[in-house]
């Protein structure tokens, strides 16, 4: 796009490490991003929390780099789109905008006995029928009735009105509109235990178990609306926001993702695989999550979603904690450097096992250490677990849904989908096609998609369909005897882990 072009999107993309601003063209090319790394705090084992105002000074940062670039360039920005890391929880209050508390990460962990005495309860049923979820730390629910329960005055105030809750896309935005909108998108809202996906809106029940008011809670909008205007006073002009989404279905729009069957991974901290499986939905028999794809308007799409809790954050592990690399692009040379991991399998459970197994309470595990072990097979063996961890989401998807298979390809986007090794060896061990597209940024291109729709840019998903180019596909290479050898290796080392 040259600089005399008349439109342009602007995603904020708010990530669990980091805080980004990126700028479009309607044909998905980046014309501009700012990034700034996030600080993740560890008061105690197992919690994990951040600054919420950090994470709005960060924005705000990210956006006025990227507007400059647009106002100086001549670009006309036609809208924004907000997507954000899922789950992660704030409650602040309505008049002051300023938190009660750290914003309480999906990663944390503090709520696992209280998870468990709900599961203990039987309560789990009812709740996976109406909301498509597990009772896990890692959704909204538990972490908003911890922060009622454990910080001073917290419930009180929240019950007489004061309080707002809100994940990160609902908080950016009240900032954003300085407290005019105190809005969810349907999506984020699908993933805190608290909403219905089948009447979809807020479930009175739940709210009572949980023992949440539902005066805290957000308006719950299409994936495509009029969320609200930014203010001038912040980012020079008021822009408006057209499209929300939490991360993982806001990169299903931007894979394109449109038609039931097909599948996209998004590999950054963690790993999130998910399904477009149309129009309806049912319960997961292998302990997949059921979640709202998207809605906009009457049109509504649903998913199956295998969470892996640990994904490149392995990678970040060996660096920073173990010393093994000093940059975390060296892994694929490391792990190149020897023929094959030599037995070494690495699951690294480092909060807990995601889906199918949902075992918060599992740690990290390396087995198979001999004497003849290397540092770099230890690094091999972290890449390769990305496989070994993707096969286990993947087949739990086609042993319910035939389309899985037939479609006989997945998409995949983040950072470790610029790791060729690790591309390759998804492809080996899925046995089906991997591809990564030209705009690698995904998650932000869905959100800036959104926006486009709403502007209207987009007439619809075929527009954002014809963006969509594919630029390296990895085919399986791997023999059958191979393949099945190593899985086989992974299957006892997570029974192992489980024992």
């Amino acid at each position: 796009m040259n600089a005399t072009c008349s439109s342009a999107l602007l995603a904020i993309d708010q990530g669990t490490t980091s805080t980004r601003a990126i700028l479009f063209s309607a044909q998905g090319e980046i014309l501009a991003a700012r990034q700034k790394e996030l600080k993740l705090l560890y008061p105690r084992k197992g919690w994990v929390e951040q600054y919420p105002v950090e994470i709005w000074e960060d924005t705000l940062w990210a956006c006025r780099g990227v507007i400059a670039y647009a106002q100086k360039n001549n670009i006309k920005i036609a809208g924004i789109g907000i997507t954000n890391q899922r789950e992660t929880s704030v409650i602040w209050d309505r008049e002051t905008g300023e938190p009660v508390y750290n914003a309480i990460v999906w990663q944390d962990r503090r709520t696992a006995d209280r998870c468990l005495e709900i599961k203990k309860s039987g309560h789990e049923p009812l709740i996976t029928e109406k909301t498509g979820l597990l009772v896990d730390p890692y959704f909204s629910a538990t972490k908003i009735a911890w922060m009622l329960d454990h910080i001073d005055g917290v419930r009180t105030r929240a019950e007489n009105g004061e309080l707002a809750f809100g994940t990160v896309d609902t908080f950016l935005l009240w900032k954003l509109t300085q407290g005019k909108a105190h809005t969810t998108d349907i999506t984020n809202a699908s993933r805190t235990l608290l909403f219905n996906i089948s009447t979809q809106q807020w479930d009175a029940e739940l709210l009572r178990l949980f023992n949440i008011p539902a005066s805290i809670l957000p308006n719950v909008s299409d994936n495509v609306a009029c969320f609200g205007e930014t203010k001038a006073d912040q980012l020079g002009a008021a822009y408006t926001i057209g499209g929300m989404a939490g991360d993982q279905h806001a990169a299903l729009v931007g894979q394109g993702c449109f038609e039931p069957g097909m599948i996209k991974a998004t590999y950054g901290t963690g790993c999130f695989a998910l399904m477009n499986t149309g129009r309806s939905h049912t319960i997961s028999k292998n302990r997949l999550l059921t979640t709202i794809g998207y809605r906009i308007g009457s049109d509504i799409c649903y998913a199956l979603e295998g969470s892996i809790f640990t994904a490149g954050a392995a990678i970040q592990w060996l660096r920073d904690n173990l010393g093994l690399l000093t940059d975390a692009r060296q892994s694929e040379a490391v792990a190149r450097s020897v023929p094959d991991s030599n037995e070494v399998y690495f699951v690294p459970a480092f909060t807990g096992l995601g889906a199918p197994y949902w075992k918060p309470d599992a740690r990290a595990l390396i087995t198979g250490i001999s004497r003849e072990s290397k540092s770099a097979h230890i690094v091999r063996a972290a890449l390769e677990a990305q496989g070994y961890q993707s096969r286990d989401l993947i087949d739990a998807m086609e042993s319910e849904f035939d389309h899985a298979r037939s479609s006989g390809v997945l998409r995949i986007d983040g950072g470790m989908a610029g790791n060729d090794f690790v591309c390759q060896f998804l492809a080996d061990m899925l046995e089906r096609t991997v591809e990564v597209p030209q705009v690698m940024e995904s998650t932000a291109w869905g959100a800036a998609a959104l926006a486009g729709l709403y502007c209207g840019l987009f007439g619809g998903f075929d527009d954002i369909s014809r963006n969509w180019v594919c630029d390296r596909r990895y085919k399986p290479q791997m023999t059958e005897n191979e393949r099945h050898k190593l899985y086989a290796g992974w299957k006892h080392a997570i029974k192992t882990l489980l024992d």
